[in-house]
C-alpha cells in the first residue's frame, strides 16, 4: 500500500525519482507500456515529474544526465516495452480474450482496447500512448490481431518520441515558465495531464460524429 500511494502522489512521484533516479523511471515505463499488469502505473504523472525535476536540477543532481539524453533512454524503454506487449500479443493471440479475471488483469481492458484499435487501425500505437491502460494493451491487441511489424514499429517509435517528448517538455517548460512551481507539482501535473489527453479525446469524438447518421430514413 505504502508503493501505491508515493505511485499517486506528488511526494510520493518526487521520492520515486528521486531516490530511484532514471533507472528505476526507465523501468516503469517498460513496465506499464510492456507488461499487462503495468496498465495501473502513472506513465504520464512520472513523465511530467520528471521534467519538471530535471529543470530545477534535483534529477540530474542524483543521476547526471542531461535531457536530451533522459528523453533518449525514457523513449527507448517506452519503445522496448511496445515491442514486448506486441510479441507477447503475437504469441498468445486470441487465448488472452478467454483468460479469467484477476487482480491484475482485467479482460475488459483488453476488449476495449480491441474497439479502440478496430476504430483507429495502426494510428492507435500514437493515440494510445496519451491513454492510461489503453497504452497497456494496445501492442498487445495489435500482436494478436497480426498488424505487420514494420509498420508497427513506425507507429510504436514516433508514438514513444511524441508521447515522452510531450510530457517530458510539458514538465521542463512549466518549471521554467513559472519558477518554484515544485511547490505545487499536483496541480501542474493535473494541468498537463488533462491536456495530453485532449488530442486522443477530440479524434474519437470526431471519428464517432462521422459515424453517425445525418437524420432519420
Amino acid at each position: 500500500m505504502d508503493f501505491l500511494h508515493q505511485l499517486f502522489s506528488s511526494d510520493g512521484l518526487r521520492q520515486i525519482i528521486t531516490g530511484g533516479g532514471l533507472p528505476m523511471l526507465c523501468i516503469i515505463i517498460f513496465a506499464e507500456t510492456g507488461l499487462l499488469v503495468g496498465f495501473f502505473l502513472p506513465g504520464d504523472t512520472l513523465l511530467i515529474t520528471a521534467g519538471l525535476l530535471s529543470e530545477t536540477n534535483v534529477f540530474t543532481n542524483i543521476f547526471p544526465v542531461s535531457f536530451l539524453e533522459m528523453n533518449a533512454l525514457l523513449m527507448a524503454s517506452a519503445i522496448m516495452g511496445n515491442s514486448l506487449g506486441y510479441y507477447i500479443g503475437k504469441t498468445a493471440g486470441k487465448k488472452l480474450y478467454e483468460r479469467p479475471n484477476s487482480k491484475l488483469f482485467k479482460r475488459e481492458h483488453l476488449i476495449r482496447t480491441q474497439a479502440f484499435y478496430d476504430k483507429h487501425g495502426g494510428k492507435t500505437m500514437v493515440l494510445a500512448r496519451f491513454i492510461p491502460i489503453v497504452r497497456t494493451f494496445a501492442p498487445v491487441v495489435a500482436g494478436a490481431a497480426a498488424m505487420d511489424y514494420k509498420k508497427f514499429t513506425l507507429y510504436n517509435v514516433i508514438g514513444a518520441i511524441v508521447w515522452i517528448g510531450t510530457m517530458t517538455s510539458a514538465g521542463y517548460f512549466i518549471a521554467r515558465t513559472f519558477p518554484g512551481v515544485e511547490q505545487y507539482l499536483h496541480l501542474a501535473i493535473l494541468a498537463v495531464v488533462g491536456l495530453s489527453i485532449l488530442l486522443p479525446l477530440v479524434q474519437w469524438l470526431r471519428s464517432r460524429n462521422k459515424k453517425e447518421p445525418s437524420g432519420l430514413a
